[in-house]
């Protein structure tokens, strides 16, 4: 007993030989491998991309490329299939949920329009009713107390300075002096000059030309001036106090305000403000007027003639 407990205590108190490569020099090298491997490989890319550019299309960095995606096309075509019909679904269900968006918006406005329209018609009839309790005595308007002339134009200014033109028609129609010319657009001028056959208009351009207008948005009122062809139309005398703002529609006021003693009728339309400026040395607004009129393509337009003259 005495000799084997010897025998195991020398083999365990012998000391043991660690191996050359341990894990800790291991682990040390694994990372420097793999940086290696790295660089090597974008060096690789960079080498065959500058080959690939350098090369003729018909050489064989081209040739593999076309083999590659050749070989990889049916892949692709088999993904395509298989995320199509994904796609799509998400396509509709987004077009379903905006088409629905939409929907509701346009039903709401539809119902606001709707619920001003039967207070613009109680509002209407209103009107008519305190007006025949009254014997009001109104100014004409239009369309209802006009008779249209309808004209071609047959000859346009002949410079850039006189903005009048021809139409044909005159007094054989019932045209006379100062007798307010629209289209479809909106206000076009005054009758200057009637023949028996042709009448002469002077365009809303004009220097000469004034109307008393009102800004349909925030009911401010002024005179339209016209400043030629190239510098379009003011709103004057609007005062500071008021709000003008681009985009405001204006329309003729009917009022006697302008230089002539024919008034035009209330609610044709001139243009929309296009610039608003005020400084604090004048007294009025400086206010651009965009005109609704492209003056510059009339081929016809409607005089309007009242029909009381009649």
């Amino acid at each position: 007993m005495p000799r084997n407990r010897t025998v195991r205590l020398a083999v365990l108190g012998s000391p043991v030989q660690r191996s050359a490569s341990s894990p800790s020099s291991s682990r040390k090298a694994s990372p420097i491998r793999r940086r290696l491997l790295v660089g090597g490989l974008v060096a690789l890319s960079l080498v065959l991309i500058t080959l690939y550019f350098r090369e003729p299309q018909e050489g064989p960095l081209h040739a593999a490329r076309s083999a590659g995606a050749l070989a990889v096309k049916p892949f692709q075509v088999g993904a395509e299939r298989v995320v199509r019909p994904f796609r799509d679904l998400y396509g509709y269900a987004a077009g379903l949920l905006q088409a629905k968006s939409e929907a509701d918006r346009l039903r709401a406005e539809v119902e606001r329009l709707r619920q001003e329209a039967t207070q613009y018609r109680t509002a209407f009839e209103e009107n008519k009713t305190l007006r025949t309790y009254v014997d009001f005595k109104a100014p004409r308007a239009f369309p209802n107390d006009y008779r249209p002339v309808f004209a071609a134009v047959l000859a346009y200014p002949p410079s850039a300075f006189e903005q009048q033109v021809v139409i044909a028609a005159g007094s054989d129609s019932g045209i006379e002096l100062n007798d307010p010319v629209v289209s479809p657009d909106g206000l076009v001028g005054r009758i200057t000059n009637v023949t028996p056959g042709t009448a002469q208009v002077t365009l809303l351009t004009d220097r000469s030309s004034s109307v008393a207008a009102i800004d349909l948005d925030h009911n401010a009122s002024g005179l339209i001036l016209g400043r030629g062809p190239d510098n379009g139309l003011v709103l004057d005398n609007v005062e500071k106090r008021y709000v003008v703002e681009p985009g405001d529609e204006i329309v003729t006021e009917g009022t006697q305000r302008g230089k002539w003693p024919s008034l035009y009728p209330r609610g044709i339309r001139i243009g929309t403000v296009s610039f608003v400026n005020q400084t604090s040395s004048e007294i009025f607004k400086r206010i651009q007027v965009e005109p609704a009129v492209d003056f510059g393509a009339l081929r016809a337009v409607v005089v309007l003639v009242p029909r009381d003259r009649e």
